[in-house]
């Protein structure tokens, strides 16, 4: 018989630590507790069953018990480990910074189904070469802009409320497009392709921007976008974003 403390969740390890001699602190985003830190006993040890359970990027089922301050990881089961992942330099940076958007974005316990299978999409497509890696991180961003509360207005005008088609224009105090009638201060200007590009991604599910193709010029624009809402709307500015531009010149 389960305990009543004792949870069973699938999650994806998003950073770990060492605690004490043998053990690890663990952060995991779950499916059905939101982000939580667990304490895993002996999982430095080599022939600890823990090991595998607890490397970063890890994806599986857990049973985990809630004590005072911190879980207990008590069981587990790998879904799948993206180590290959590992291998890939842009891969693991790419991988490394969904972590830890995560990480920043979000609240311990707060649950948010939506974008904890965003997260797990991301990560098996990100795992193989179907799709460009800019994109797939693009969309990825705007949807946990979107479901943490900092979604662009795009059919409409971010000021007067004004139905439009297109917009070459962001504001980045109304959070969205602005018609020719509205001022555009405060914002970027940026190409019509790059404006409905941002409206597919945004609102097309991650495994489906296969059907977008984009020249380098419409990813920067998109990608300065993405950048200023994430570096100013979270509490840390992400570390691996300055890794992102280091591999990319």
């Amino acid at each position: 018989m389960i305990n009543l403390s004792t949870f069973e969740t699938k999650a994806v390890i998003i950073k770990t630590q060492d605690f004490k001699e043998n053990d690890k602190l663990v952060w995991f985003y779950t499916e059905k507790l939101g982000k939580i830190t667990a304490v895993v006993r002996g999982a430095k040890r080599s022939k600890s069953k823990f090991l595998a359970l607890t490397l970063p990027l890890c994806y599986g089922d857990y049973m985990v018990y809630k004590g005072k301050n911190l879980y207990t990881l008590q069981e587990g089961k790998i879904i799948n480990s993206f180590q290959g992942l590992l291998d890939n330099l842009y891969k693991l940076t790419y991988s490394s910074y969904l972590c830890e958007l995560i990480d920043i974005a979000c609240a311990d316990n707060e649950v948010n189904i939506e974008l904890f299978r965003n997260l797990v999409t991301t990560l098996y497509l990100l795992n193989t070469d179907a799709l460009d890696y800019e994109l797939l991180i693009r969309s990825f961003e705007l949807k946990l802009l979107k479901t943490t509360g900092y979604s662009l207005i795009l059919d409409d005008c971010s000021i007067c409320r004004k139905k439009i088609s297109t917009s070459n224009y962001i504001s980045l105090s109304y959070y969205g497009g602005v018609c020719d009638e509205c001022p555009k201060e405060h914002g970027l200007f940026i190409s019509k392709g790059a404006y409905n590009a941002l409206r597919f991604l945004m609102n097309m599910d991650v495994d489906k921007i296969y059907r977008l193709n984009l020249n380098n010029e419409i990813k920067e624009e998109i990608e300065r976008v993405t950048t200023f809402l994430i570096s100013n709307n979270y509490a840390k500015k992400p570390k691996s974003l300055d890794m992102l531009k280091f591999i990319k010149e």
